[in-house]
């Protein structure tokens, strides 16, 4: 499968990954030269016959399909999903179809902008699978449920109409923080919440539409999981996405044995992440995570969400010791007892789905280098890597102020006024710049003759000449600082683009797509964004698009 190329247009306008100093080097060398990190993985994404080698390999690996759809299928009824999502979940059924999965915690009204584009990535690679290879694809959503950092998901980022960054968030129902997120329901400050969301977003022809589908979805008594499962379906649906809420304890026993292996060799998958993450280390790269040695990399939910640690011939849950051969038949008796921690969660996503994919961020990328020994281990093909689309949504004004002035994307990140005195400065009027340049130097060099002839009278001069050339210099600039000021009283229009820009794609001085929610974009331009960019992004690793939109 090749890459696409990643040429400008009048609405796009690309830009590599690594001109951004906040990009890890595991992500920069992983787009731009995969043979350094191949050993981490288990196929180049730019290439064709990888692809067709993963097909190869998770299809000759048995799964669940049929039970795995009959579980979405249920979640699909009740959330009352659209048919097309419903169709393409259904070919799960089959032996033949492949998965493209991605997935993210389920953030309040759908999350940050990069849920949406990890999601849009997803369903554009399972489209090129089908054109490309001739095989059926499935997009699947992994809605990470089981997660218990309610603080991580109780808000959303807004740009109000003043393009001013605001918060919207929930309270702490009942078990928020003590299990998982899947477990909490909405109570009545999800409706505060989504009044304040209405005094916060711009009135537009699409907010009313999108507030009556936003309280469809999170409604008082519905679990904060499946507000977010319904809100994506709703809005991802009709593309075919198809939405998987991993709490479901239906499939809990269709993974019962890889939970009862992880206790069976509990530490086993911790020294491997370990092992795999000192590799990187020595190659110059981070370790994303760092497991306890002894630690099994799952939770038990039967008191809450607690860790599981070996203890000599037992295991330590929480804070009881249990019998090795106890934990384990519950494991085998009762699934739904436990829940995968980040490492262990790759390997039960992809014993229940085919997958030959999985729509990474950075964060995602770095971990899973560190389980290929772990796949092998389970027997579970792991699928390739592929990191999701990365871009930054400007209106018109925007990109004409960037592209007129040449001001890179990242310049606009600092929140100060740093990048727009620079283009300030560049706006003076030569003669200005010139004349201040050559009185510095003028200074500089009679001050330096001053200061070489006064030792000839009294030695301990030159001090005191240096002095008063450095508060000669610091004159100056204070004196070119004020030119700097006038220019910009004179020049507000400039410095109202600057503001602009920045507040756009940076707000609050983080990258737009991990502060803002998408709903604000979908409330300024209507859902027809969604298709849009569907039709529009280019899946490019290691370019980020500009997007006027």
């Amino acid at each position: 499968m090749l890459p696409q190329s990643g040429l400008a247009t009048a609405a796009q306008i690309p830009v590599d990954i690594r001109r951004f100093p906040w990009i890890n080097r595991l992500a920069a060398d992983y787009a731009f030269a995969y043979g350094q990190v191949s050993d981490f993985y288990a196929g180049d994404p730019r290439s064709r016959e990888a692809w067709r080698t993963a097909i190869a390999r998770t299809r000759a690996c048995p799964r669940p399909g049929t039970a795995v759809a009959d579980v979405i299928g249920a979640q699909q009824a009740r959330r009352g999903a659209p048919a097309a999502a419903v169709t393409t979940a259904n070919l799960l059924r089959r032996p033949e179809t492949v998965a493209v999965v991605t997935g993210q915690q389920a953030g309040l009204f759908g999350g940050p902008l990069f849920t949406l584009l990890k999601a849009l990535t997803a369903i554009r690679l399972a489209e090129r699978i089908r054109v490309e290879e001739r095989v059926p694809a499935v997009p699947v959503f992994w809605v990470d449920a089981e997660d218990h950092d309610w603080d991580e998901v109780k808000g959303c980022g807004l740009l109000d109409a003043e393009m001013q960054l605001r918060h919207v968030s929930i309270g702490h129902p009942a078990g928020a923080n003590e299990g998982s997120v899947a477990r909490v329901g909405l109570d009545e400050t999800i409706e505060e919440a989504i009044e304040e969301l209405q005094r916060v977003l711009p009135a537009t022809e699409f907010t009313p539409a999108l507030l009556s589908s936003l309280r469809e979805a999170y409604q008082p008594g519905i679990g904060m999981a499946d507000a977010f499962a319904r809100w994506l379906e709703a809005t991802l649906g009709p593309l075919g996405l198809v939405v998987y809420d991993a709490s479901d304890v239906a499939t809990k026993p269709l993974v019962a044995q890889v939970f009862a292996r992880e206790l069976e060799h509990a530490g086993e998958t911790s020294r491997a992440a370990i092992a795999a993450g000192a590799a990187l280390k020595a190659r110059g790269y981070h370790a994303q995570v760092s497991p306890v040695e002894t630690s099994a990399c799952l939770f038990h939910l039967g008191h809450g969400r607690e860790g599981v640690q070996v203890e000599g011939d037992a295991f330590r849950v929480g804070d009881r010791v249990e019998s090795r051969e106890a934990l384990i038949e519950e494991a085998r008796r009762a699934p739904e007892h436990f829940s995968p921690n980040v490492l262990l969660r790759p390997i039960i996503q992809d014993s229940l789905f085919p997958t030959v994919a999985y729509v990474s961020g950075p964060s995602e990328l770095a971990y899973l280098g560190q389980l290929r020994a772990v796949y092998d281990a389970f027997g579970v093909p792991m699928p390739l890597v592929f990191q999701r689309a990365s871009a930054t949504l400007v209106d018109s004004n925007a990109l004409r102020f960037l592209t007129k002035h040449e001001v890179p994307l990242a310049a606009l990140r600092p929140q100060d006024e740093a990048a727009l005195n620079a283009l300030l400065e560049a706006q003076l009027p030569p003669a200005i710049e010139q004349a201040v340049t050559a009185v510095g130097e003028a200074i500089r060099d009679r001050m330096e003759a001053v200061a070489r002839e006064v030792t000839q009278v009294d030695p301990t001069l030159e001090g005191a000449t240096r002095s008063t050339l450095g508060r000669m210099d610091d004159d100056l600039r204070k004196l070119h600082g004020k030119i700097i000021q006038a220019a910009k009283r004179k020049d507000e229009t400039l410095r109202r683009q600057f503001t602009h820009a920045q507040r756009q794609a940076f707000p609050g001085g983080h990258p737009q797509e991990r502060e803002i929610g998408f709903v604000g974009f979908l409330n300024k331009y209507g859902p027809g964004l969604v298709e849009r960019l569907s039709e529009e992004l280019t899946l490019d690793m290691g370019t980020h698009w500009i997007i006027v939109v």
